[in-house]
């Protein structure tokens, strides 16, 4: 079982991430979940949510204390909640913005997790028009980890949104996963 758990700040789609990222399980045939757990239900208050994927029907309903792999929706987080508490070692963390690890003051992590960065937000703004990254930050962790296909992403997408905006939002999907399927191949 693959079990994802995702940091951001209430209004940046970290629910709707991992809804999402569940459906696009589901539509390659697999099982998936996904729920929120919520602080202070505010604007701007932190907000987690998590997501599991499997070949065969999920009974666990807990909340992820030992996951496989984080998405980080807002890097502000990374010193002010203990986003890798419980991350397994090697697991693989996509987090949205366009500094680097040691600028980001990871570099006491970096040897025990797979790292990398995409700047999601930027993405959402140039496909979107509003800065909302957690589509752009799917596309990433979909070409980080191969756990979802990029088509089924957008296909999640397509689903949940109308429009320019679904449109908006798979472009930024499929252009985040452009750019980490190049960071790999480098």
């Amino acid at each position: 079982m693959l079990q994802i758990r995702i940091h951001g700040r209430g209004g940046q789609g970290v629910v709707t991430a991992a809804e999402l990222l569940s459906v696009a399980a589901f539509l390659e045939g697999r099982h998936a979940q996904a729920f929120p757990s919520f602080g202070s239900e505010r604007t701007g208050a932190p907000v987690v949510a998590f997501c599991r994927i499997d070949d065969r029907p999920i009974r666990s309903h807990e909340p992820i204390a030992r996951p496989d792999a984080l998405i980080v929706q807002d890097p502000t987080l990374l010193h002010q909640v203990d986003v890798f508490g419980g991350l397994r070692d090697g697991g693989c963390v996509v987090i949205n913005t366009g500094r680097g690890i040691r600028e980001l003051g990871l570099a006491d992590v970096e040897s025990r997790f797979r790292l990398l960065t995409v700047p999601a937000t930027d993405l959402a703004r140039e496909h979107l028009g509003r800065p909302i990254p957690s589509a752009a930050l799917l596309g990433a962790f979909a070409a980080a980890t191969g756990a979802v296909a990029i088509d089924s992403v957008a296909a999640a997408i397509d689903e949940r949104f109308a429009d320019r905006v679904a449109a908006g939002n798979i472009a930024a999907a499929r252009a985040a996963h452009d750019l980490i399927g190049e960071l790999a191949g480098a």
